[in-house]
């Protein structure tokens, strides 16, 4: 693989952070992409934008921020409060989202030669998002393929991984101070460990501690 070329589905979270640091283990070349959507915490597109500037990552941001107009969420609008309903998606839920960003992502990908598009999607520890599930990936897959006559691979290095496991990988890439020190995966808009009481926060320290509980210093734990 370390002939291919990758675009990497790029928010400057935890996840994505992750899957950059995978995908420059694994291919020769590797760019990012971040979209704004509108998302209600400006400073992730800014914390995107300087960890692909740190790690000589090429960046491309688009606007998507349509998305924001057809699908009203707790993530762009400050007036919908951030909560899951038993039985119901979270509020943080965008319909299309994925669909559309690994889309765009496809055409930049075709647009620069690259075959491989990583995401960080997750079917083990998520909120129940349906475009986050193995098997919308696997479509979707097929479905670029064909409509562009181009052979993709959709890469979802995280896809059965729960969140100490996402830290374990993290530290066997050499990237686990990384990760956890200038990431942003809070809701509020918070850098590395967060508000600690939105969803996500409290979904990535779980797995912090659940990693460090078995980490021995100086070695990755898997």
């Amino acid at each position: 693989m370390k002939k291919e070329k990758a675009v990497v589905v790029f928010s400057g979270g935890q996840d994505s952070t992750t899957c950059l640091f995978w995908a420059l283990d694994r291919f020769a070349e590797v760019e990012a992409i971040t979209f704004d959507y509108g998302q209600r915490h400006k400073l992730e597109l800014d914390c995107a934008a300087e960890i692909a500037k740190e790690l000589n990552i090429k960046h491309h941001v688009l606007d998507m921020s349509l998305l924001n107009q057809l699908a009203p969420n707790a993530l762009t609008r400050d007036d919908i409060a951030i909560e899951q309903n038993e039985g119901e998606l979270p509020t943080t839920f965008v319909d299309g989202r994925n669909l559309l960003f690994l889309t765009f992502a496809a055409v930049l990908a075709k647009g620069i030669g690259a075959k491989h598009i990583v995401t960080g999607v997750c079917e083990t520890d998520f909120s129940g998002y349906p475009d986050c599930r193995d098997v919308f990936i696997k479509s979707l897959n097929v479905t670029l393929n064909l409509s562009m006559d181009y052979g993709f691979v959709i890469d979802t290095p995280l896809m059965w991984l729960n969140k100490a496991e996402t830290w374990a990988l993290a530290d066997e890439l050499g990237a686990f101070d990384f990760v956890r020190e200038r990431t942003l995966t809070c809701y509020n808009g918070i850098p590395a460990d967060g508000c600690g009481d939105c969803p996500a926060c409290k979904l990535r320290r779980k797995g912090l501690d659940d990693y460090l509980a078995e980490r021995v210093p100086g070695e990755a734990v898997r």
